[in-house]
């Protein structure tokens, strides 16, 4: 979009005059790669000629330098983004580092509960919390992840200005505010279930991991799991009550290979910690930490360090203050006991 403003302050035009270049024209012009102006084609075709301009500012297109490079690979891409919230969150979806976390609008409440725990130990984890804002597994997800100040994420099957369902406002309202919303189809379109359909496709082309909580066999999550396959996304899956229907179809994804998740630590355990989580004090002073071992004093570290007492001094206080030291007498430092 900003391309597009930018050709028309170049050439001193209106854009409606610039939005009925020929294509071949435009690519001229912009030098986007051929896939982008295929994009721009398909969506001057599918809107007519609604001019680009007319829709709001956080509208993207292929091209612009904020657009998921993510979806470039998709089988029929989207042919434009709105977003709103956070645009910062979208270097995580061209980047594949959020967790998505799907599953079935009529969960048990072992699902619930489960989908929220998720929620807020992937948020406290430094992970972007990526799902459908559908009822169900989905709201959970994200009410886990806002209650935790993480990053949310909501990949939506509606225009950003039509709630769906509707007592979900105040929560879509919340994940605007703290996080990110992200929706292809424009303000005011007919939705129709095509549309929740693709966007199960999507939401996994931003995904690094996709997590399944709880689905029957009939399911967008199945979906979604089925593109994951495809897109090289792993899939993990929390194993349901056997005799449940809403289970049935996740747990036919473990019978054909989907790692089990029995509990978040294992992601972790797997993934390590997100893009968001800032560095902590045991990463950050790493060797300082080894050279302690079971107790050291001051001279004691500047020999098994090599390092001058003015560089290894603000270490030491950072990681007393942090809880991860011990100060005795002498200066003697050592790490704290279980």
């Amino acid at each position: 979009m900003a391309d597009l403003r930018g050709l028309c302050r170049d050439q001193a035009i209106g854009p409606d005059q610039l939005w009925g270049w020929p294509i071949e024209r435009l690519g001229q012009a912009l030098a986007w790669p051929a896939h982008c102006l295929d994009a721009v084609d398909r969506y001057r075709r599918e809107r007519g000629t609604e001019p680009v301009f007319d829709v709001p500012a956080c509208a993207l297109l292929p091209g612009d330098s904020a657009w998921p490079c993510s979806l470039d690979g998709v089988n029929s891409p989207p042919s434009g983004l709105y977003v709103e919230g956070d645009r910062s969150l979208l270097r995580y979806l061209n980047a594949r580092t959020a967790i998505a976390v799907v599953g079935t609008r009529s969960a048990s409440d072992h699902g619930l509960a489960m989908a929220e725990e998720l929620g807020r130990a992937l948020a406290e984890a430094g992970w972007p919390v990526l799902s459908g804002l559908a009822e169900g597994i989905d709201a959970a997800a994200h009410r886990g992840c806002l209650a935790r100040n993480g990053a949310p994420i909501a990949v939506l099957g509606t225009p950003l200005d039509r709630v769906y369902p509707a007592h979900h406002r105040s929560l879509q309202q919340q994940v605007g505010r703290q996080g990110l919303l992200v929706s292809p189809n424009r303000s005011g379109c007919r939705v129709h279930p095509g549309h929740f359909a693709a966007r199960n496709r999507w939401l996994v082309a931003f995904a690094q991991v996709l997590v399944v909580v709880e689905c029957p066999q009939r399911s967008g999550a199945l979906i979604s799991a089925r593109w994951a396959s495809r897109m090289q996304c792993p899939v993990w899956v929390v194993p349901g009550d056997a005799r449940r229907w809403s289970c049935r179809g996740s747990n036919a994804l473990l019978r054909d290979g989907a790692t089990a998740l029995i509990h978040p630590e294992e992601l972790f355990a797997s993934l390590g910690d997100g893009p968001l989580k800032p560095e902590d004090s045991r990463g950050k002073h790493q060797r300082v930490m080894e050279a302690i071992g079971s107790g050291a004093t001051f001279d004691q570290l500047l020999l098994r360090l090599q390092c001058s007492p003015a560089e290894l001094a603000p270490q030491l206080l950072a990681l007393e203050s942090q809880g991860e030291l011990l100060c005795e007498s002498g200066l003697h430092w050592r790490k704290p006991r279980p």
